[in-house]
């Protein structure tokens, strides 16, 4: 089977080469560089006695980062800016680089909000929030009579 394009110009019979320009602006890396919402991934597993939130942010310092406990919400922010000079023959190239984000989490009621402890290594934000003593899983073997 052969695919074939379809090319439908029923949009540009009137302007000619309007959606071109409007195309060629649009699909520019500027604008996608900076229309695009970069917002890290986080994963969120528990354990028996902790929950555990990894979110991936590689090109940080850990100083970049700030954690607020507000209430029962658990909220991580970034701002970062940057500039790097290009010199080259005789021009001079300057790019402004600004990059900032906010995740915020609802702790669940059996999290020890007062036990909570983060580190970055390797790009990696780790948070490890500790449970109350009761809210932790109680395993013991019943026997079958």
């Amino acid at each position: 089977m052969t695919l074939v394009k379809f090319n439908d110009n029923r949009n540009n019979a009137l302007l000619p080469g309007f959606s071109d320009v409007f195309e060629s602006i649009f699909n520019d890396t500027f604008f996608n560089d900076r229309l695009v919402t970069r917002v890290p991934a986080v994963n969120i597993s528990e354990s028996e006695s902790k929950y555990h939130v990894e979110l991936a942010a590689p090109g940080l310092k850990k100083e970049d980062f700030k954690l607020n406990l507000d209430r029962n919400q658990l909220t991580i922010s970034v701002e970062q800016s940057s500039d790097q000079q290009d010199n080259q023959k005789n021009y001079s190239k300057r790019e402004y680089s600004y990059s900032s984000f906010v995740r915020s989490f609802t702790l669940p009621e059996s999290a020890d909000d007062s036990q909570i402890e983060a580190s970055y290594t390797d790009g990696i934000l780790r948070i490890d929030i500790a449970k109350h003593e009761e809210a932790k899983a109680v395993r013991r073997q019943i026997e079958i009579k």
